[in-house]
């Protein structure tokens, strides 16, 4: 069986129990940083044997995780924090599962998410809303940002500490929105913003910027 196990966004006593029992019972938890998943497991005593598995992991990885499920081992897949599959290579790996062996049971550990906590919290109407994960780096930025904003739901993107600045920069010069900002969701300095792109990026920029932000465009 795989499991796709989601933990603690920042605060390690986000978990469910049931994803306790799962990470303790596999045969192998795969992870993005063994370094950020051994904190959570030795929290909660749980001695499994980690591996890595990211954007930037081999074919030759790849194949040998699906030889396993093949071979009846239970592995189970986390991200540093939150669900995996949700813009991270948990997807792509998901993909390849079903069609090299389809026989394996995919089975999902529900928990902590960035996205529902920001909607939760966002004071926005949230019946229905786009997920777009981080915007492009470089090319075709203007165009991703003209597509959210055309949206006639409210739109939820990540962005890192190194380009919020530039990224909101660029979406107030196409059009000028409402937004609402969690900022390291669950840990010690977590903050919200709320208000005009103006108004957060002012804000934004009288402080140390640091951590992941979850940004939520209203809807025009």
């Amino acid at each position: 069986m795989f499991f796709i196990v989601a933990t603690p966004i920042g605060n390690l006593s986000d978990i469910t129990l049931r994803a306790l029992e799962v990470l303790k019972e596999v045969d192998l938890v795969l992870c993005e940083d063994t370094r950020v998943t051994s904190k959570l497991l030795f929290k909660y005593q749980i001695s499994t044997s980690l591996d890595s598995y990211h954007i930037k992991s081999s074919e030759i990885k790849t194949k040998k995780i699906i030889k396993k499920l093949k071979e009846g081992d239970s592995i189970a897949m986390v991200c540093d924090g939150g669900t995996p599959g949700i813009s991270d290579p948990g997807g792509k790996l998901v993909e390849r599962i079903l069609k090299e062996a389809p026989r394996v049971k995919i089975v999902p550990i529900p928990g902590p998410c960035a996205v529902t906590a920001a909607a939760s919290v966002s004071g926005f109407p949230m019946e229905r809303f786009t997920f777009m994960g981080f915007p492009p780096h470089k090319k075709k930025r203007k165009k991703f940002f003209e597509k959210m904003l055309a949206s006639s739901f409210p739109v939820i993107f990540y962005e890192s500490p190194h380009r919020i600045i530039k990224t909101l920069e660029e979406i107030s010069q196409i059009e000028e929105r409402e937004i609402f900002i969690l900022r390291e969701a669950t840990k010690l300095y977590e903050k919200t913003y709320r208000g005009s792109i103006v108004e957060v990026l002012k804000e934004i920029k009288e402080e140390k910027i640091k951590g992941e932000f979850t940004v939520i465009l209203k809807n025009g």
